[in-house]
Formats: C-alpha cells, sequence, structure tokens
C-alpha cells in the first residue's frame, strides 16, 4: 500500500485529488436536489439516465476541474515557486517531472470534458467555459486579490450549474459563492500570502460579491416564480442545516488561529479544509429539505473525502520522513 501510495504521490500532490470532493460534493447536491425536490426543474437527459450515471458524470466533472486548476496552477507558478523555494510542490522538489504536470493539465480537463457529457451539450459549453475562467484565474487573478476572489467565487457558483443549468433554487449556489471568496481571502489574509490583501483589493473584492449576489438573486427569483426566492415545498425550518454549517466553520476558523498563529500554516489549512467543506452545506440542505437518503449519500461523500485528505496527509509525511530506529 505504501509503495502504492509512494509511486503516485506526485501525481496526487499535483492535482490535490483529496480536495477536489469539495467539488464534486457540489455537482452530487444539484444532481441529488433535482432528482428528489418537487418543483424543481429536471432536465430530460438528467431524468432519463440511471442516477449512478449521473453521479459518475458528477465525480468525473468535479475531480476533473479541480484537478486541472491545481495542476495548473503548478505549471504556471514553476519559475516563481523555484525562485522562492516554496515547499510542498511536487515539480520545484523534485518528485514529479514537468512532463507530468503537463500530462495532468491535459488529462484532467478531458476526463472534466467526458463527465459533463452525462449532462448534455449545454454542460459541455459551461466546462469549456469555466476551464477558460480557471486558466484566466492561474494566470492573472489570483495575482490581482480583488478580480481573482470575484472570479473564484464564480467559478465554484458556475461548476455547480453544470448538471442543471436552469435549476430554480439557486441560495445553495449562492453559499458555496460566498464561502468561496470568504475562504480565499481567510487564506490570503491570514496566511500572509503574496500579493497582499490590501484595502482597495478587499472593497473592490465585497463590490463585485454584492454585484454578483445581486444578479445570482435575482436570476433565482424569476426563475421561481410565485415562489420568490424561497421553494413552498420546502420547509422554512431547513434553513437552519446549513446555518449550522456556516456557524461550525466559524469556529474551526477560530480554533485554527489560536492553534497556529497566522502564517503560511494556517492559509494552507483553510484552503484544503475550506475546499471540502461544501459538501457539508450540500448534507444540510438535503437534510433540512427532508430528503434523508439522499442526505446519507452526500455525508458518506463527506467522510470520504475528510478522511483521505487526512490519510493522504499522513502518508506523504511518512514517505518523505520515514520513520527510523535506532539501536
Amino acid at each position: 500500500m505504501l509503495n502504492w501510495i509512494r509511486k503516485a504521490a506526485p501525481m496526487l500532490k499535483l492535482t490535490r485529488v483529496t480536495t477536489g470532493f469539495g467539488a464534486v460534493g457540489n455537482l452530487w447536491f444539484v444532481i441529488l436536489w433535482s432528482r428528489t425536490t418537487q418543483g424543481e426543474y429536471l432536465p430530460p437527459i438528467l431524468n432519463e439516465e440511471p442516477l449512478w450515471a449521473a453521479l459518475t458524470g458528477g465525480l468525473l466533472v468535479g475531480l476533473g476541474l479541480y484537478a486541472f486548476g491545481a495542476a495548473l496552477n503548478d505549471l504556471l507558478d514553476l519559475h516563481r515557486d523555484r525562485a522562492l523555494g516554496t515547499p510542498g510542490h511536487p515539480i520545484v522538489d523534485g518528485s514529479a517531472s514537468l512532463e507530468l504536470a503537463v500530462c495532468a493539465v491535459a488529462g484532467s480537463l478531458m476526463m472534466a470534458i467526458l463527465g459533463a457529457t452525462f449532462f448534455g451539450t449545454g454542460a459541455i459549453l459551461l466546462t469549456l467555459l469555466l476551464s477558460i475562467a480557471i486558466l484566466i484565474f492561474n494566470a492573472l487573478g489570483k495575482y490581482v486579490p480583488g478580480l481573482g476572489m470575484v472570479l473564484l467565487s464564480l467559478i465554484y457558483a458556475g461548476h455547480m450549474l453544470i448538471p442543471n443549468v436552469w435549476m430554480r433554487f439557486l441560495l445553495p449556489v449562492w453559499l458555496v459563492m460566498t464561502h468561496a471568496m470568504v475562504v480565499l481571502a481567510l487564506s490570503q489574509y491570514l496566511g500572509r500570502r503574496s500579493p497582499p490583501l490590501s484595502r482597495r483589493a478587499a472593497i473592490f473584492a465585497g463590490t463585485g460579491w454584492g454585484i454578483c449576489s445581486l444578479m445570482l438573486l435575482s436570476l433565482a427569483w424569476e426563475r421561481q416564480g410565485t415562489d420568490g426566492l424561497w421553494p413552498n415545498v420546502v420547509p422554512m425550518t431547513a434553513l437552519i442545516y446549513p446555518a449550522a454549517c456556516v456557524f461550525l466553520f466559524a469556529i474551526f476558523i477560530i480554533r485554527r488561529i489560536r492553534r497556529y498563529g497566522t502564517g503560511t500554516k494556517l492559509g494552507e489549512r483553510i484552503s484544503r479544509y475550506g475546499a471540502i467543506w461544501p459538501t457539508l452545506y450540500g448534507c444540510a440542505w438535503l437534510l433540512g429539505a427532508g430528503h434523508h437518503k439522499e442526505a446519507w449519500l452526500m455525508g458518506g461523500l463527506s467522510a470520504v473525502g475528510f478522511l483521505s485528505m487526512t490519510v493522504l496527509r499522513e502518508l506523504y509525511d511518512l514517505i518523505e520522513q520515514p520513520v527510523g530506529y535506532r539501536l
């Protein structure tokens, strides 16, 4: 097992597939919500294909797009990371070759497009648009924090809608969009990343978030019709569950600040756990709406994501710093 992990570690580090479970969770939530919620728009292709096929497509798209962004980030930042001696990057430390990184970028994008074919032509086009947005973010957006936060939040919101572009209940999409912006802002500011998050960048990002929120909620109001922003078939008490997840994430951040203080280690943990946290939001929405079977499925995905992330992290450390014996 350890030998297999040692061989696969460079590719796993390049693609960061363990934290990609958050992206998968967003797509699975939309699939499960669309198929089980009365009054929600259900695309014919999503209604006709079996659930396992739809979830497989969501898995391929989610992991593919996330791995594409992660590998592309390491590839474009190669010279900068080498100059700064940034730890934890497999190309910089020599564990992964440049050719492997190129293959990871191309292969993950093809996997995402393959997964999008499960949901029709519109999903394929949206996946291609999101891949362009990911390229712009990695090439430019992350060096302009204000622009980068807005762009990344839109990428997260857009990828949720790949299985069902015409989804009516968009508050979960808005929550994930907001969560993505907050995670990037906290990891940038508390992690003391370069370039620093200035006041001007924060104002720009806040303004961009406000405009995007108004546009998204206006679209939700138009699609819901007489229901407004909240579907009548879903009890208002369902809002308690995702609100509890937001509260838990705030507690998580506070505890990590007290334990690690500000710096690179804190920023890395905020990014890592923040990326997978949306699986809990999806579980909470489904549980609040009374879709208990689907909520258990999302809960299982969350558990797999958190467990694999923790276990692989320990295995990476064991490979890089093997335990020795003193005679």
